[in-house]
């Protein structure tokens, strides 16, 4: 019985080493929220593989869209939406509906 259990023994440790390496090697959630016609915080520095989580909290639909057209996040009242980071670089974006709305997010 104890040769039988070991097979398991083995696997079960392989399997947590994996997905404790899956969990280190994803990148953090950061968040921004829009309230009072603003994205707060409105400057992120974030890596890549990290994932930007847009959360509208005004009384106004707004849009995360990027000055260089590489997203274009619709945002309804009370919905938030996730955009994972890929590459190095600073994005400007902008609410299209409101376009004094600014942020920018610089991708390590």
């Amino acid at each position: 019985m104890m040769r039988a259990s070991f097979p398991y023994s083995i696997l079960a440790a392989v399997a947590l080493w994996t997905a404790t390496a899956r969990d280190a090697a994803a990148g953090q959630v950061i968040v921004v929220k829009i309230i009072d016609m603003a994205f707060s915080p409105a400057t992120v520095k974030a890596k890549v593989g990290d994932v930007i989580e847009w959360s509208n909290a005004d009384f106004l639909d707004h849009t995360a869209t990027a000055n260089d057209n590489s997203f274009d996040i619709p945002l309804a009242t009370g919905e938030s939406a996730r955009l994972e980071l890929k590459r190095r670089g600073t994005v400007s974006y902008y609410c299209r509906v409101h376009p004094n709305m600014i942020g920018s997010i610089d991708v390590e």
